[in-house]
This record gives structure tokens, sequence and C-alpha cells, in this order.
């Protein structure tokens, strides 16, 4: 899933945004000590030292996925700068694009663009492509997708379970962007907002969900990416991850009346790199602030997580 970057305080030992398309981690080595260059009161010979180092320019190599010349950008904090300034190389709308991937053309959700980019990764754009439209019935509580969204307003099919509804729905491909549910659009949402959404449909009843898929280049056929499929092929999650995981799905329902797996997964994240409750509590108002977590929702995952992983406190 996309990750928002916000700033930060340093005291609390929390992450700052990516700046050029890098995060602080990648980028320090290039920041000039500020007291360089800086005169001292105490110690005026330090007038004679080097003004400081500008910083260098961060280029990157970014091409449409489907095909296209390379283009280079720079100079952006966030995604949708990213994709402003991909955009404006090619002479598109930013609206066009539904998602990047790093280091290769496919929709390969292995290699979704995240909230860090190496100097060396190449960015691939995948834009629009045809619109279809699905009609199901909803005969189960889950329709067996896994949804994320590009932090710019598009959400879109990250997996699909095997043996699931949608899995027998084989116009439905991984990549596919959700525009709209019964006619009323999504564009804007949240992934977990569509996730609400699609659960909240009732059963029995036929619906509507009008899908944009991205353009593909000449011979590239698309696929379900299933879960549950080839399971050599993909990192599997460990035994207590999973259990973790899906305490906290049970969690999100029990206090906001969803299920999302990819919202679990990121609670999950969040806590794997915090190692204190009151830190995880932190990166939860930073990352995903909107939700206004209540504490002892907070509490309880923590427990939850903590539980699953052998009474880690």
């Amino acid at each position: 899933m996309l990750r928002r970057s916000s700033r930060r305080s340093e005291e609390a030992g929390e992450e700052k945004p990516m700046e050029n398309g890098v995060s602080p981690e990648q980028g320090i080595a290039m920041e000039a000590s500020p007291e360089v260059g800086r005169a001292r009161d105490s110690n005026p010979a330090a007038c004679s030292q080097p003004g400081p180092r500008s910083r260098p320019r961060l280029v990157f190599h970014t091409q449409l996925a489907h095909g296209s010349p390379t283009g280079r950008i720079e100079g952006f904090t966030n995604v949708k700068e990213l994709y402003a300034k991909i955009a404006h190389v090619f002479n598109i709308s930013p609206t066009e694009i539904l998602f990047c991937t790093l280091n290769t053309h496919k929709v390969d959700m292995q290699k979704l663009l995240g909230g860090q980019i190496g100097l060396e990764d190449f960015i691939f754009a995948h834009v629009r492509g045809e619109t279809k439209e699905v009609e199901l019935t909803k005969t189960e509580d889950a329709l067996g997708l896994t949804i994320t969204d590009n932090g710019a307003g598009y959400a879109f099919i990250k997996r699909i379970k095997e043996g699931s509804i949608i899995n027998r729905v084989r116009t439905v491909c991984v990549g596919d962007s959700i525009e709209a549910i019964n006619d009323q659009t999504i564009v804007g949402c949240r992934h977990y907002e569509v996730a609400k959404m699609l659960r909240e449909l009732p059963k029995a009843q036929p619906f509507t969900l009008r899908l944009v898929e991205p353009k593909r280049a000449f011979g590239e056929s698309p696929g379900q990416d299933l879960l549950g499929a080839n399971p050599a092929s993909l990192p599997q999650p460990s035994a207590e991850e999973e259990e973790a995981t899906q305490r906290v799905d049970d969690l999100l329902e029990s206090y906001m009346g969803i299920r999302d797996l990819e919202l679990a997964s990121t609670l999950l994240e969040l806590a794997r790199e915090r190692p204190a409750p009151m830190e995880f509590a932190q990166g939860l108002d930073s990352v995903l602030g909107e939700f206004a977590f209540p504490g002892e929702f907070v509490a309880e995952v923590w427990a939850a997580i903590s539980e699953a992983r052998g009474g880690r406190k």
C-alpha cells in the first residue's frame, strides 16, 4: 500500500517527508552540517571555514508502463507532486496515472511505489486504459478483494482471493481501479472507505462495479494475482503475523464496522517498526491520523500484536 508522508518532530524520533523523492535516511549523507561556514562568537577563525555544500540534484528516470521514451524528473516531496512531474514530462493529466511500480513495467503488486524511492529505482507510471462495467451478486460476506490506493484519489485491486466471488469473474483483474459502485463515484476515497462500502452492500442483490484497467504493453495479459495460488512465488507471512493481522482485522470490525486486511497489515507494520506502545500511538497519529483512533482501540491493537508475537511489550 502507498503510505502518506508527514512532517513530525525529531524529538519524538519520527520520520520526515521524503525530499526529492528520497527518504531522510537515504539523503542524509548529502546534508551539510548547519554549522559549516557559520561564524561562532567564541571562535572568529571559524569564518575561514568553507561554505555549506549545495545539495546534489536527485534525478530519477521514468517511463509510461505501456511504452514511452524515458523521461527525467526531480524536485518532488510527495506522491501528488511525483504524479504531476511525470504527467508534465509526458504531456498528460496527473489524473491519468493510476499507480506506479518500481523497476518493472508489469502490473506487479510486489513492486508498487511506496513511501521511499532508491536512487537507482526506475519509475513506471501505469495510466488509465479501458473502462468496463461488471454486474455481480453478493452471495457471501466478503467479495475476496484486497484493495489499496495510490494516495492521490484512486483505489484499485491489489489481490483477489482464490475461490472468491470476484475470482469467478475473469474480467476483474489485479490493477483495476474501482471508479464507481452502483454509479456512485468513489474517486477521492481511501481504500478503507471503499472496502467499507463493498462490505455494506446487501446480500442477494446485484450491484455494478465500474472499473478502469491500466493500459498494458503490447502482448501483456491481465491477471488476477490470486491469494492462495502459487504460494512459492510470493513471500509468505509467518504464522504469528497471520494471527496478528487477523486479530487486528477483528478489532477493526469491532470499532469501525469494516474488515480491511490491507489496513490491518499497515497497523502491523507500524507496530513492527516501533518498540514501545507510545511510539506506536505516535506513528498511528502521523500515518493514519484521519481515523482518529480512540485510545482503547490503540491499546487493544498493541496488546493483540504483542500477544500474537509472544508477549512483546
